[in-house]
């Protein structure tokens, strides 16, 4: 069972434009059902918000840490697609601060698992760096098709010993998607915490966050004062 998710009433849009700690994204074809298994895998603990700007469903969820027990609990967003992939083109900003993806087809549509290859190369253009796990949903339809030898998925990432991990799925019935989502959320946050996360926009973005918290940082009040206090006494010196 998926763990609790934030469902506070209290909770107001400003809480949801707060940064997560994890960003999921999903990638893959039009109706492989990607969707449905985020909303089989929080089993309706989530609270689902838009972006009206790219027309996209976040869903914002928390977790306990996946790697370390006695740490806080996570905030984990999923972002999903909401129908833009049908233009077989997703807006940067999808892509924008992503720490694991999540690669979807459909069992049952060959097409959707040869187009795997379309989203895996978009998705290297814009965060070559992020771990992948690769679902296969609807197993209950096809299980004699999880018997089979996908390519795709045996292939390393870059010929690093890095995997492409392959889950085969049911939303229908909730089949692997629970443990799928987890390892998803496990990658993301070694990631996230490993020196392969070296991302130079998201590194001026935590140093100007570290600077407004501190008293004397470099945007602080006292610092903004003492500025113009030294501007206006150049002047009058002028």
């Amino acid at each position: 069972m998926a763990s609790t998710a934030t469902t506070d009433s209290s909770l107001t849009k400003n809480d949801n434009h707060k940064p997560c700690d994890l960003k999921v994204i999903l990638l893959g074809d039009s109706a492989v059902g990607k969707s449905k298994l985020i909303e089989r895998f929080l089993l309706n603990d989530y609270i689902p918000y838009q972006l009206s700007t790219y027309a996209l469903t976040l869903y914002r969820h928390t977790c306990p840490h996946p790697l370390k027990s006695k740490a806080p609990p996570i905030s984990v967003e999923f972002w999903d697609t909401a129908g833009q992939e049908r233009f077989q083109s997703m807006h940067p900003s999808y892509y924008h601060m992503a720490h694991v993806c999540i690669l979807c087809f459909d069992l049952t549509r060959k097409i959707t698992y040869k187009n795997l290859q379309h989203w895996y190369d978009e998705l290297m253009k814009y965060r070559n760096n992020i771990p992948v796990v690769v679902i296969a949903n609807k197993v209950d339809a096809e299980p004699e098709r999880a018997k089979k030898r996908y390519g795709f998925v045996e292939r390393k990432k870059k010929g690093e010993a890095e995997d492409l991990p392959l889950f085969f799925v049911s939303a229908s019935d909730g089949t692997n998607v629970v443990s799928a989502f987890n390892e998803a959320i496990k990658r993301g946050i070694k990631y996230k915490e490993s020196e392969k996360n070296k991302d130079f926009v998201e590194e001026v973005l935590n140093f100007i966050e570290e600077e407004e918290k501190r008293p004397d940082g470099i945007f602080s009040k006292k610092e903004d004062t003492d500025i113009f206090m030294d501007n206006q006494t150049s002047l009058i010196n002028v």
